[in-house]
């Protein structure tokens, strides 16, 4: 299946909590969106890999994905090599993406950062032809996506553009909120942790508020790039 976004997450949640608003405005448009989760938070302190695989199955239908796999990396060791390089390759070549969506370039989770670092160089060597990667026995075609875009985590990151998510708030709220070992839950017996804590779910509203109101919207999400984008039209801008 070819989409036209893919979103490469270290954690599953990542893309949820991120960039969900963005993901269910692009799929609203017509883009077939995917998402490929990294690890699946096995080191996370609140539930377990297999409730995290349900959560993140129960999140993928709130945002109408078209595809959504996990590549079951090692949490918290993954490295930027090229084992793991290959890996990515893969997913990249198999669903062929013109965009890809990726972590955090820096952040206060280190897999954060390394993940980013990992997307981008995969999906730069994706576009060599002399890397030779196989899916199901079969050779797979070189492929380079046009655009990596990276979201903005727990850390505050100058975005260079911003997605206005307004009429998509909701949406995004009830797909972090599928996770429900992670976020805030009074009822839950399991130690707290960062986001955990009701103040964790307020800070991504007032992160997205303050992104919005730089655009003159209600909600935003940002986003950094690694090389400019090139636009056909100014009004591509407002």
């Amino acid at each position: 299946m070819k989409l036209n976004i893919l979103v490469l997450a270290a954690h599953p949640d990542d893309a949820e909590l991120c960039c969900g608003g963005t993901i269910a405005r692009q799929i609203s448009l017509g883009y077939k969106v995917g998402v490929v989760d990294f690890t699946k938070g096995e080191l996370g302190t609140r539930g377990t890999p297999e409730i995290r695989m349900e959560e993140a199955a129960t999140a993928s239908e709130i945002l109408k994905l078209s595809a959504r796999e996990n590549l079951a990396l090692a949490d918290g060791f993954f490295r930027n090599d090229e084992e793991h390089q290959r890996e990515v390759i893969r997913v990249i070549r198999k669903y062929q993406p013109e965009i890809v969506l990726a972590n955090a370039i820096h952040d206060r989770h280190s897999d954060h950062g390394r993940a980013a670092e990992l997307a981008a160089d995969a999906c730069f060597l994706s576009g060599l032809a002399k890397i030779e990667t196989t899916l199901d026995g079969k050779p797979q075609q070189a492929w380079r996506p046009k655009a990596v875009y990276h979201y903005i985590q727990s850390q505050f990151i100058e975005p260079d553009f911003i997605v206005d998510i307004s009429d998509f708030w909701e949406t995004k709220v009830a797909s972090y909120r599928a996770y429900k070992s992670q976020v805030h839950d009074p009822q839950s017996k399991e130690p707290e942790t960062y986001i955990s804590t009701p103040e964790f779910l307020k800070l991504v509203e007032a992160r997205a508020i303050e992104l919005g109101h730089a655009i003159g919207a209600k909600y935003g999400e940002g986003f950094t790039v690694r090389r400019y984008p090139g636009v056909n039209n100014l009004f591509d801008l407002i």
